[in-house]
């Protein structure tokens, strides 16, 4: 069935109310489900989004080529199951501008605009002890109270700045893909650089290609991808999906990451003959998709293993990339297969055939500064009209400390995390009481189908408030020693795999100056869920709870 996608726009909010019971700051999916959480429980709650609009990070990242690489079928929300009946993604891998648009009909379908304001930077939040309050306050100058701050802010929305010396003086366009101006980008006929060879150029670089006069890519490190295969839903996993949609979604949270793959095993690759290897192995490659990463269970932690699938991929981008140079300088070294973030394309590697397409190794070719008229490297001047920075983010960290956050004695999130990140199940931090935060590091956040994890986030903070509303408390804060005891077993997980091999951003590495360490959850969503469950019936262990009436208190 065919969504009937025309609803009345829902008007977002027109002023700041003084006081809510709940402050959510982000209106993408998390941010959205908030909402409807809170609502449930009959809390007044109140939201703040720096964009225009809901959406989120794909509100922001509308360059070129960006698609989700979680099916969409799974990429939804489960909670409602007239959304589930009304809504039907168009495509396997449904681009942002659908998404976009899904996340709008949500907004609509259940009037979520009304309680937020948007066009609103959060400069600090305040945690008030005596009072037991936060107070929020925007770059405009407004101001509200509340007594649960819930931070849905996503884990990949803060761009790294571009540093390069000169940039100031260039006299063409410059854009970053992670803050895509609204109003779009025309390279048709231009001479355009790609600076950076992550998730979002590799998506971007084919789409670019096709229209550009010429490009240029410059790469300091060369990343696995696999092909995304997108197009109509497969047969197999319309009937998979569609038998019972509603215990699909169920089933998917019993899984590691919140999707399910055609090659999922419990065999070793050591299991397998040479012969049955290889063939497992290209049977992966045609499914797309990532069933590559599953096609061996030891793939992510046996270096034997991983081996297998980097050799597989290497000879792939041999076979494709017809310039033998090009293509050796696009193999990915020095790091295990899918230690980085696994990328998904369509034809990226197609794309280093066109005459008008050339790679740059920075390793090699050392970028030396922007001029007014392009780029000048160790070797050579590459002229510009469009220049587009696809540089990555300030994962995990970056968007909660550049909130301003301050919690108990004034201390500051970003203090607290100067050493390292650590968060008692993602969710909440020691010395910030009523803080939670949706997809926090230490949680499976970018490891897993994100709205499952968000969707999981927040139905646990909305019953943890309910119960505690329920028993007459107001105050709910991370023990310390739970959260260290959460930090050792995150390492140790992490430890297990071969993740902490590679410079990642999962690691802070891309990052001069962060903390190195794995910055998420890696032993599975259902794992994870299960511990989150556990803590709940066991009377919220590893919190403090009480209250800030002075008449219970005696």
């Amino acid at each position: 069935m065919t969504a009937a996608r025309q609803l009345q726009r829902s008007a977002p909010a027109s002023a700041v109310p003084p006081h809510a019971d709940v402050v959510v700051i982000g209106a993408g999916f998390g941010g959205l489900y908030a909402h409807y959480r809170f609502r449930q429980l009959g809390m007044s709650v109140f939201g703040f989004e720096q964009g225009t609009d809901v959406g989120g990070t794909w509100y922001w990242n509308r360059y070129p080529g960006a698609r989700c690489d979680v099916e969409s079928v799974d990429y939804t929300y489960s909670f409602s199951r007239e959304l589930l009946d009304e809504w039907q993604w168009s495509e396997r891998f449904s681009t942002q501008g659908e998404i976009l648009e899904y996340a709008s009909y949500v907004a609509d379908r259940f009037d979520l605009r009304r309680d937020i304001k948007f066009e609103s930077k959060i400069v600090s939040a305040i945690y008030d002890v005596a009072a037991n309050l936060w107070t929020v306050r925007t770059e405009k100058g407004e101001s509200i109270t509340c007594r649960y701050l819930v931070t849905t802010v996503g884990c990949l929305s803060v761009p790294k700045d571009p540093d390069f010396e000169g940039l100031e003086s260039f006299k063409g366009q410059w854009v970053q893909t992670g803050a895509w101006p609204k109003e779009g980008v025309d390279w048709a006929g231009k001479n355009v650089l790609v600076i950076g060879t992550g998730s979002s150029a590799i998506q971007s670089i084919p789409e670019v290609a096709k229209t550009a006069g010429h490009l240029t890519i410059f790469q300091r490190t060369a990343n696995y991808s696999v092909p995304a295969y997108n197009g109509p839903l497969p047969e197999h996993r319309q009937k998979e999906v569609f038998a019972d949609y509603p215990a699909y979604l169920a089933m998917l949270r019993k899984t590691r990451g919140g999707q399910t793959f055609e090659l999922q095993t419990d065999n070793f690759a050591a299991d397998f003959s040479l012969e049955e290897q290889r063939e497992r192995m290209e049977q992966a490659w045609q499914l797309g998709r990532w069933n590559l990463q599953s096609c061996f269970r030891d793939i992510t932690l046996n270096e034997d293993a991983n081996r297998l699938a980097g050799e597989f991929v290497h000879a792939k981008i041999r076979e494709t990339v017809k310039d033998p140079a090009t293509a050796e300088k696009l193999i990915p070294r020095g790091y295990p297969f899918g230690t980085k973030r696994l990328c998904l394309d369509t034809d990226y590697f197609e794309t280093f055939n066109r005459d008008n397409v050339d790679l740059v190794d920075i390793n090699e070719e050392p970028i030396l500064r922007i001029t007014e008229t392009g780029l000048q490297t160790s070797a050579k001047h590459y002229p510009a009209d469009l220049i587009i920075f696809a540089i990555g983010f300030d994962a995990m960290t970056g968007p909660l400390v550049n909130l301003g956050i301050k919690g108990r004695g004034g201390h500051s999130l970003k203090d607290a995390w100067a050493d390292g990140a650590e968060s008692y199940l993602g969710l909440a931090v020691p010395g910030f009481p009523n803080l939670f935060t949706v997809n926090g590091p230490s949680s499976p956040s970018v490891l897993t189908n994100m709205i499952l994890s968000l969707e999981q986030h927040v139905d646990w903070i909305a019953d943890c408030i309910a119960a505690l509303r329920e028993r007459g408390l107001d105050i709910i804060e991370a023990r310390q020693d739970a959260t260290d005891e959460w930090a050792q077993h995150t390492e140790m997980v992490a430890n297990h795999t071969l993740f902490p091999k590679a410079n990642s951003w999962y690691m802070g590495a891309n990052v001069e100056g962060k903390p190195r360490m794995f910055l998420a959850y890696i032993g599975g969503f259902d794992n994870y869920a299960a511990r989150c469950d556990a803590v709940a019936a066991n009377d919220y262990e590893g919190f403090a709870l009480s209250t800030s009436k002075v008449e219970e208190r005696a």
